[in-house]
């Protein structure tokens, strides 16, 4: 996957296939899900860890009481977003419902 940072057109054009994504002010994506209760919302932090060690990409994770929220860009593209953040997105959005996340 390329680090090659995307043009805000191809950001733009991403996010349109990401819903509840946005591009953050620090040049981010970022989202943040609702779950049911805590133990879902840290059974999907586990299952997220899982794909960004597939990845080998890491996001900023954060676990509150029953949300999951993820920032991420590239640090070796010099903090811009690449297709390995917009890879990231997919497949966390992709393991979302299965949670129960919205």
């Amino acid at each position: 996957m390329s680090v090659v940072p995307l043009s805000q057109e191809q950001i733009e054009e991403c996010l349109g296939e990401l819903p509840g994504w946005t591009l953050q002010g620090d040049g981010r994506l970022s989202r943040t899900y609702r779950l049911g209760t805590h133990f879902a919302a840290t059974a999907m932090v586990v299952h997220i860890a899982q794909v960004q060690d597939e990845l080998d990409h890491h996001s900023d994770l954060t676990l509150g009481y029953n949300t999951v929220s993820l920032a991420v860009h590239t640090h070796s593209a010099g903090g811009a977003v690449t297709e390995k953040d917009v890879e990231l997105a997919r497949r966390v959005e992709d393991l979302a419902p299965g949670h129960g996340a919205h």
